[in-house]
């Protein structure tokens, strides 16, 4: 089936969603709650590509070159809706900016030469438009909070949607979650990977469960994004016309502190806690390998390689934030969006997911 025939029982031309990374825990979880809405077909582009299956297709691509994203994305005539979660990682803050921003530009104006279709770009930001990646920050953070100095890739890609857009009849929204929590293998900010992996490792050795950030993170406040309902908020606010060239905070709508959440996350690893001990797991778990693969062999686990379910930096960058890390999510409720999720259950249901996809214990 091809995307030109792809069309509802009204003969009528659905929606065609381009979703950019999308073997990510976002693009992953989009693609999923895409799949079951039925009018629409899916692209997903991706650099390991993917199994094609129902309305959904995929597509390997190198967005850094241009050539090849020209060369694999000009049949794409009838895209309607570019969901823009692509990421990639680099060493500082200044070089971030120009891939990230390279493949946002090599995506939309290849599309934008091939379709006349378009009528929605989202892009995923996060907190750190509001700096909360460099220190203390004011709490709630709010859409309308002044930006701050550069370099922030995050900010350089809405200025640039921003001025692409202006007289065109597409619109955009930049869609702003906290830490996403969902199901993702290999990527880089998966901190309820981080959480299973290194509980179970704990378990494993016969160790209690430690808090291992900073002493002032233990009972800071914060808030997570759940991926199902972020997937949910994305695909709201690209088919609203009322959400038109605008961003929204979406997070699942409670607070927590480690303090308290902790406890529950060792009592569901049947693990006693302990008191918290400033640790760097990138530097801890970096020697546990062995220990996985051994686990794997041990409990009849899926064969994924430890590389897959390490995204240490990325634990030790959330458990370091001796400092509040929330925003304000109201402007969504105001414009109509009103999922939310008790976070604690979400914790339970991603780990009861990764046991059944045999990642853990």
């Amino acid at each position: 089936m091809t995307h030109e025939s792809f069309e509802n029982e009204q003969g009528k031309q659905n929606k065609v969603a381009l979703v950019v990374g999308a073997n990510g825990v976002i693009g992953k979880n989009l693609i999923d709650h895409l799949v079951s809405l039925k009018d629409w077909e899916i692209i997903g582009l991706s650099r390991r590509g993917g199994e094609e299956k129902g309305h959904v297709r995929y597509i390997s691509v190198d967005l850094l070159d241009r050539d090849d994203s020209q060369d694999k994305l000009r049949g794409l005539t009838n895209v309607t809706h570019i969901f823009y979660t692509a990421y990639q990682d680099r060493p500082t803050w200044a070089e971030l900016v120009p891939p990230n921003l390279a493949m946002l530009k090599n995506t939309l104006e290849t599309i934008e030469e091939v379709t006349t279709n378009l009528e929605h770009v989202s892009i995923m930001q996060g907190y750190k438009v509001y700096g909360g990646h460099l220190g203390p920050f004011k709490t709630p953070a709010r859409e309308t909070d002044a930006q701050f100095m550069p370099p922030e890739f995050m900010l350089d890609q809405q200025n640039y949607l921003e001025k692409q857009q202006a007289g065109k009849a597409w619109s955009w929204t930049a869609i702003r979650p906290s830490v996403v929590c969902g199901f993702g293998l290999g990527n880089p900010m998966n901190l309820a990977m981080v959480i299973a992996v290194y509980a179970s490792i704990s378990k494993e050795l016969r160790l209690p469960l430690r808090f291992p950030g900073k002493p002032g993170a233990f009972d800071k406040l914060l808030e997570m994004t759940d991926a199902g309902l972020l997937a949910k908020a994305i695909v709201w606010a690209a088919t609203n016309k009322a959400c038109a060239n605008q961003a929204f905070n979406i997070n699942n709508g409670d607070l927590f502190r480690w303090n308290e959440m902790w406890p529950k996350i060792a009592h569901y690893f049947e693990l006693e806690e302990a008191p918290p001990i400033p640790m760097s797991l990138d530097i801890i778990m970096a020697d546990k390998e062995p220990v996985w693969n051994d686990m794997i062999n041990k409990y009849g686990l899926a064969q994924t390689p430890y590389k897959d379910v390490s995204s240490w930096g990325f634990g030790d960058f959330v458990f370091s934030w001796d400092y509040d890390m929330f925003a304000d999510g109201s402007k969504a409720r105001r414009f109509g969006f009103h999922e939310y999720i008790d976070t604690e259950a979400m914790f339970i249901d991603i780990f009861d997911d990764f046991r059944k996809r045999k990642l853990i214990p």
